[in-house]
C-alpha cells in the first residue's frame, strides 16, 4: 500500500462521521440531553471546526511550504498560486462555517437567528453557565447564589442576544475579562467573597458567577440589560450594586 492510499484510509468517511454523530445523539438521549439540545451542541462543535480550520487556512496562506525542486521553488508566480490557492480553500472553509452555524443556531429555540428576544434554551442555558464558573473563580471564591436565582439572572442576561450572538458568548466572556482583568481583580477583592461586604444585598451577584455576565453586558449593552432585567423582575437593587462596583475608581 503506498503513501496515498495510507492517508487516505486514516481519514473519516461521510458514512462514518454520520455514524459517530447518531452515536454520540443516543448516548447523549440515555443520559436524559434533549435531542435538540444534543444536535444545537454538536452542530456548534462543527461549526467550531470549521472555523478554526478556516483561521489556520488563512493564517498560512501567505507562507507557501519550503522545497528544493523546480516545482516547489521561492518565486514569485509560485508564491502567487499557493497564496491564490490557499486564499480559495479558506474561502469555501469560511462559507462552510457560516452555513454550519447557521444550522446550529436555527435547531435551537428560536427559528430566528437574528431574533433578540427569542426563548432561551437549555443548551445555551448551560453553555453560559460552562463558560462563567471558570472565569469567576479565577477572580473570587464559589457561589453562594441560588441556582434558580443564576438561572434567571443568565436569562435576562442572553435574552439581549440573539441565537446567533449567543453561540459565539463564551469568546465574548473571555475577551472581557482579559480586556479588564485588573478592574476586575480589584472589583472583587474590594465586594466579593471575603471581602468585608455581606453576601445578602446590593452587592449581592458579586458573590456569583453571573456577575461576570451581567458585569459584560452592562459593558456592551446597558440599555437592553436594564430592559430584561425588568421583565424578568429581579431585583432592581443587585444591577444597581453591579454597576455602582463596575463605576467605582480604581
Amino acid at each position: 500500500m503506498n503513501t496515498a492510499d495510507e492517508g487516505r484510509q486514516q481519514q473519516l468517511d461521510a458514512a462514518s462521521v454520520v455514524n459517530a454523530k447518531k452515536t454520540l445523539l443516543q448516548l447523549l438521549a440515555r443520559a436524559g440531553v434533549y435531542t435538540g439540545d444534543a444536535e444545537e451542541l454538536i452542530g456548534l462543535v462543527e461549526a467550531g471546526a470549521l472555523s478554526l480550520a478556516h483561521a489556520e487556512l488563512s493564517g498560512i496562506r501567505e507562507n507557501p511550504p519550503q522545497g528544493t525542486g523546480k516545482e516547489s521553488g521561492n518565486g514569485e508566480e509560485y508564491a502567487s498560486g499557493w497564496a491564490d490557492g490557499a486564499r480559495a480553500a479558506a474561502d469555501a472553509l469560511g462559507v462552510l462555517s457560516e452555513q454550519a452555524l447557521i444550522r446550529a443556531v436555527t435547531a435551537g429555540p428560536s427559528s430566528d437567528a437574528g431574533d433578540e428576544h427569542s426563548p432561551v434554551g437549555r443548551a445555551e442555558m448551560e453553555r453560559t453557565k460552562v463558560a462563567v464558573t471558570p472565569l469567576y473563580l479565577s477572580f473570587s471564591d464559589v457561589s453562594d447564589l441560588d441556582p434558580e436565582v443564576t438561572e434567571q439572572v443568565l436569562g435576562a442576561v442572553l435574552r439581549t442576544m440573539s441565537p446567533r450572538q449567543r453561540a459565539g458568548y463564551p469568546g465574548r466572556l473571555t475577551e472581557f475579562t482579559s480586556a479588564h482583568h485588573g478592574h476586575l481583580e480589584r472589583l472583587y477583592a474590594e465586594y466579593g467573597p471575603g471581602s468585608p461586604i455581606a453576601v445578602h444585598g446590593r452587592y449581592s451577584l458579586v458573590h456569583s458567577p453571573t456577575s461576570v455576565a451581567v458585569l459584560e453586558r452592562l459593558a456592551a449593552t446597558p440599555s437592553a440589560l436594564h430592559e430584561e432585567w425588568d421583565a424578568a423582575e429581579l431585583p432592581p437593587a443587585w444591577l444597581d450594586g453591579l454597576t455602582s462596583a463596575w463605576g467605582s475608581p480604581a
